[in-house]
């Protein structure tokens, strides 16, 4: 049998707006309604942000309650991950969701320049995230802007805020911090082997970098790759993405063609060390 690949597709995200492409889901009804398309494309895990009317980022656990519900009631097994990124949003506020209990939350264990803000993750932030995601039973997706952020994840745990085997996501593209080069992601991976050996690895391109991040996490066997309209907007230099569906399409062509299929629900939470559903 083929070796599955989590895919993961990030909806909405905190910076794209209707303007710039029609199709990205800013109420809670859209943000399901393309879960659910995404899904059926291929879509194991949706990674989630809620917005206010105004389309500005929102922490309101309603909002994410919504769409959890929706979800989980037209994506049977598909993992929910929450953002408590914090691009516009109070950071008193950034765990407000986890008590809802989703599957997954992203986790930024350090600080790092953004295109117009620096975006901070102060070390008490991080603990108190990390161990209200403990509380819940909510297993952290460890976002790494940069290779420090791998040794902020390893002293959560070896404080006991989280157990050893995390899901580490590189990101590579945002402007000000790692570029989107090759030689970098082998730096990362090297060091992840030695700082978090049982972690299981995905790599987010952003922008027209994505499917060249893409590309390179598959060669190197990840558990994930990561699309969705959070990330990249576009198909092609002169076409929008129509949907998340599209470019998860896309993205498991990407995985077919390196010789892997998409996993299943059931395999994703497997592989991630997640309950079955």
């Amino acid at each position: 049998m083929t070796q599955p690949c989590v895919l993961a597709v990030a909806i909405t995200g905190s910076v794209p707006r209707k303007k710039d492409n029609p199709a990205v889901p800013t109420t809670p009804e859209e943000q399901v309604e393309s879960t659910r398309a995404a899904y059926e494309a291929g879509a194991a895990l949706v990674h989630i942000h809620v917005r206010n009317p105004d389309e500005s980022s929102s922490s309101d656990p309603a909002l994410f309650a919504r769409v959890q519900e929706g979800v989980r009631r037209h994506c049977p097994g598909m993992i929910v991950q929450f953002s408590t990124g914090g691009r516009g949003r109070d950071p008193a506020a950034r765990g407000n969701a986890l008590d809802r209990r989703p599957d997954m939350a992203s986790l930024s264990t350090g600080s790092v320049n953004f295109p117009t803000i620096v975006y901070e993750n102060p070390a008490a932030l991080v603990t108190d995230l990390a161990t209200k995601m403990r509380a819940h039973g909510v297993l952290p997706e460890i976002e790494v802007f940069d290779l420090s952020h791998l040794h902020g994840a390893k002293r959560l745990v070896e404080a006991g805020l989280m157990h050893d085997r995390p899901h580490v996501q590189f990101v590579l593209g945002v402007k000000n911090a790692m570029p989107a080069e090759e030689r970098l992601l082998d730096i990362l991976l090297a060091e992840l082997k030695v700082v978090l050996p049982g972690a299981t690895w995905t790599a987010a391109g952003i922008g027209r970098e994505q499917a060249r991040v893409m590309q390179w996490a598959l060669a190197r066997g990840a558990d994930g790759v990561r699309t969705g309209l959070e990330d990249n907007i576009r198909v092609s230099k002169d076409r929008l993405a129509a949907s998340n569906a599209e470019l998860v399409g896309l993205a498991a062509s990407m995985i077919r063609a390196a010789g892997r299929r998409p996993a299943t629900p059931a395999e994703a939470r497997a592989l991630l060390g997640l309950p079955a559903a």
